[in-house]
């Protein structure tokens, strides 16, 4: 299997639903709007031929399931917790303080 970064486009839709499926189960309103979401993405990019777009869209998307999977990991850990408070905390200050200049 490829790595995160070297996945292709394939892996990734299929790793999406996975996603989806895991956060929705069943057909509730919640998981067709995710899953349409998903396919509307994809398809939207179906035909990009510039190689710096497809790997930028492929990153965004290994992003959003790492971040996905982050966040599940921060409900287990209390400390991984406190720091993702702690650098939402900073990142709000940072902007606050930028939008004074």
């Amino acid at each position: 299997m490829s790595g995160p970064l070297n996945r292709t486009s394939l892996e990734l839709y299929r790793d999406c639903m996975r996603l989806v499926r895991h956060l929705a189960p069943g057909h509730s309103p919640k998981g067709t709007a995710l899953r349409q979401m998903v396919r509307s993405q994809f398809q939207a990019n179906r035909y990009e031929k510039d190689p710096t777009i497809i790997e930028a869209k492929k990153a965004d998307a290994v992003r959003a399931l790492s971040n996905y999977m982050l966040y599940q990991s921060a409900q287990k850990d209390t400390q991984l917790q406190n720091a993702m408070k702690d650098q939402v905390k900073n990142i709000k200050k940072e902007n606050e303080d930028e939008d004074k200049r």
